[in-house]
């Protein structure tokens, strides 16, 4: 496209309102120019999601107007605002798992002869849609199944990168990506935005827009509170804005003195994708975990919690320095995990950590039935004051703990998820991805009650694809790759380039060899298998 067509307004929306019991979107009005990126940021409940999906006809409006090209844009389907090159790419991913990575990249166009799937052709175009975003090293045969939360959500990506597109909606494109892979993403959006595509991106992760945004404008409580040019334009500036009030920042903390070791683990390890790792947690300290996506990490913490069965090493549990329960070849299931005070955070809250149609009440007190019931009746009473205790605790944005929590914005729902654990009283807490698409308001809750729970002498694991968020929050971060824990480092003794080049290291072949390593210790080993 021209480049004298590039400020040419693409989508108008005039005073766009969303009811449902209540207003939830009112009188929002933006213009969305050819070749700009619109940043749209905003707590979670803020309106950013109903507002991007009305635009992509998955949610219709109450009130207002919408014009594409100046012309009447009213979708009432995702496929009839795809028709008109208008796409999404939305948190919640929309992948068939059961299909190939082709099959999902081609679904609506799949090349084929007399109604015969043409393979060759379907893998050939569905690699060079993988090439434009740095995937070219997953097979496009394989099932979306076997792949990462973070690869899936770039084939996500790759997906809506369409030739005919003219507005693009990135909904958290970043939450579950490595800076590599948010490299090539930002890539993308360079060639998308000197074709003349408009696109809104919207994102928690606020230095992201500083590289990559044009204008923001922010939402707070459902109406359109600003708008303005990027550049220039301050962090704390849009976090005031955003939230209305003074956000705790963690940047230059100090070490946290760390206690005896509640959890240690030694040659842990499951075929390749964990290989024997040794990690130890300690009371009052939380360890951070980076690396690239495949790296290991999730498959790491899924083994240390049982979600998936080790097939060799051990783990044990401390108390005052005294080995108390040991599992060979790891525990058998989460619940025995569970038992013995380990909680889990997954990265994946929809599917693996919540009942969604199920209220709030019920979901924050589902981890520990025992302490809300007597003689196997659940006691009510004791339910609904310990879940309203930890919704007010969590400051969780909600009508009452009858709400359903599928009808909660994202960053809620993660707070469910912790509320469950602080009932729970775990004494180690593995965190897969914590706030993956939480806003800054709400990561801020989330990062204080972490504060409380090293306080207490909890022991904290984090994996996190946000290196800023590890350095912020972490005493020690451990750094894997190719399914091994190759360097650790301590609080002081890392940069973000130390602990990319420790992630790049192995996955290229060559020795990790960071500048500062902090040693393992060696609890005792226990002999006797739990029970």
């Amino acid at each position: 496209m021209a480049d004298n067509n590039r400020s040419a307004p693409v989508l108008s929306l005039s005073a766009m309102g969303k009811d449902y019991a209540a207003p939830v979107l009112d009188d929002v009005s933006l213009v969305l120019n050819a070749g700009e990126v619109l940043a749209l940021t905003g707590e979670n409940g803020a309106g950013k999601s109903t507002l991007s999906k009305i635009v992509c006809g998955l949610v219709q409006p109450t009130r207002g107007q919408m014009l594409l090209d100046g012309k009447p844009f009213a979708p009432t389907s995702r496929r009839d605002a795809e028709r008109l090159g208008v796409r999404m790419v939305m948190q919640e991913l929309g992948l068939v798992t059961t299909l190939s990575v082709a099959e999902n990249l081609l679904l609506d166009r799949l090349p084929n002869k007399t109604g015969w799937i043409r393979r060759g052709k379907l893998h050939e175009l569905a690699a060079q849609q993988l090439a434009k975003i740095g995937m070219q090293n997953i097979d496009p045969a394989t099932p979306v199944a076997r792949l990462g939360i973070g690869q899936q959500q770039m084939v996500e990506i790759a997906r809506n990168l369409q030739d005919d597109t003219r507005v693009l909606v990135l909904d958290e494109p970043t939450a579950m990506l490595t800076p590599r892979e948010t490299a090539h993403l930002f890539e993308q959006i360079d060639l998308l935005k000197a074709r003349g595509v408009a696109i809104v991106y919207v994102s928690h992760r606020l230095e992201e827009l500083q590289r990559i945004a044009d204008r923001v404008a922010v939402l707070r409580d459902g109406r359109l509170v600003d708008v303005r040019a990027m550049a220039g334009v301050r962090e704390s500036e849009l976090v005031q804005r955003m939230v209305g009030r003074a956000v705790h920042e963690h940047e230059g903390r100090d070490r946290r003195v760390a206690g005896p070791v509640l959890l240690s683990a030694r040659g842990i390890g499951r075929a390749q994708a964990v290989r024997d790792v040794d990690i130890d947690l300690r009371a009052g300290e939380v360890m951070g975990l980076a690396g690239l996506v495949g790296s290991g990490r999730t498959e790491l913490v899924r083994l240390l919690f049982g979600a998936d069965r080790a097939d060799r090493g051990e783990i044990s549990l401390y108390e005052n320095g005294q080995p108390t329960q040991h599992a060979r070849k790891g525990w058998r299931s989460p619940m025995q995990a569970i038992r013995a005070g380990i909680g889990l955070v997954t990265e994946d809250r929809k599917s693996q950590g919540l009942l969604l149609p199920q209220s709030i009440r019920v979901n924050a007190t589902l981890s520990d039935l025992g302490a809300i019931s007597h003689a196997g009746w659940l006691q009510r009473a004791k339910e609904r004051g310990i879940a309203q205790r930890l919704v007010e605790l969590l400051r969780v944005r909600s009508r009452s703990i009858e709400q359903p929590v599928a009808t909660l914005s994202g960053g809620n729902q993660q707070k469910v998820v912790f509320a469950r654990w602080l009932h729970r009283e775990c004494k180690v807490l593995l965190l897969d991805e914590p706030t993956r698409g939480v806003d800054v308001g709400a990561r801020a809750d989330l990062y204080a009650e972490l504060d409380r729970m090293t306080d207490a002498g909890k022991a904290l694991l984090m994996v996190s694809s946000d290196l800023r968020e590890l350095m912020a929050m972490c005493d020690r971060i451990g750094v894997m790759s190719a399914g091994r824990l190759v360097a650790v480092f301590e609080r002081g003794a890392w940069t973000e380039q130390s602990l990319l080049a420790a992630a790049f290291s192995d996955a290229t072949g060559r020795a990790a060899s960071p500048p500062t390593v902090s040693p393992v210790s060696d609890p005792t080993p226990v002999t006797a298998d739990t029970p």
